[in-house]
């Protein structure tokens, strides 16, 4: 059976290493790290294949104060760094790439400007680049998960469906950083209804979500990614990936 990847987030706002609950700022940030190069060091020394990176800044504001971080992590690290907040134009991405990322997602860009995010796709490959949804009742959150639009998960499967996207990063908003359990059954649905690689995120909160979550690599769902539970040692050892992943990022 293929192994399922675990991946580290690393959620930053103005320089520092935060969580955010249900992706409401105002209300639910907590802070864990003032050094998100070190935590970035401290997921690879635990033996983590690739980070997720968000810069809360540049999704809310679309700030870019957080670049010089961003660059130091891809430099720090000898894994490959998934990147997602504030890409909204075909600039935006070469940017973020010219910093060392190794792949961008974004659910924005997806329905504010697909024609840039078209033009991304036809630069760097399917590999490069990933679609986001953030889903809360249904429907699709963008802009930092600030702002709600009128799409639902099967609306933007079917704006990129001819794209020839590989791969969607789901989360469930009103699980995600609280602990409560994974919402598996909405990354199945996409699963299913794209046929394409899924990454789940949101809700995570012990081993045995992960090894739920593993009993579904065979449905599409190969890889998730994994922020409170482990700020919060909510893993024995901090060693359950260990056993729960390996392989390539693709």
């Amino acid at each position: 059976m293929q192994n399922l990847l675990v991946i580290p987030s690393i959620d930053i706002h103005k320089g520092k290493c935060v969580r955010v609950v249900k992706g409401i700022p105002e209300l639910n940030t907590f802070e864990y790290s003032d050094d998100p190069v070190e935590m970035a060091k401290i997921w690879r020394a635990e033996n983590a294949k690739v980070l997720h990176v968000v810069d809360f800044d540049g999704a809310w504001s679309h700030e870019d104060i957080n670049m010089n971080i961003i660059k130091k992590i891809c430099s720090s690290v000898i894994i490959p760094v998934e990147f997602a907040g504030g890409v909204r134009t075909f600039d935006d991405a070469e940017k973020v790439f010219d910093l060392g990322v190794y792949r961008i997602v974004t659910g924005t860009m997806v329905v504010e400007n697909l024609k840039d995010f078209i033009k991304i796709f036809e630069k760097y490959g399917p590999n490069k680049l990933a679609v986001s949804l953030d889903v809360l009742d249904d429907y699709i959150l963008i802009r930092g998960r600030s702002f709600r639009t009128n799409y639902k998960v099967e609306d933007i499967i079917n704006l990129v469906k001819d794209i020839g996207i590989e791969r969607y990063v789901v989360t469930d908003i009103a699980s995600n950083g609280t602990l409560t359990g994974a919402n598996i059954e909405l990354s199945l649905k996409v699963a299913k209804l794209t046929s394409k690689k899924v990454t789940h995120s949101g809700g995570v909160r012990d081993k045995n979500d992960l090894f739920l979550i593993q009993s579904h690599v065979k449905d599409g769902i190969d890889s998730v990614i994994v922020g409170r539970a482990l700020y919060e040692n909510k893993f024995p050892c901090q060693k359950i990936w260990r056993i729960a992943e390996q392989g390539i990022f693709d």
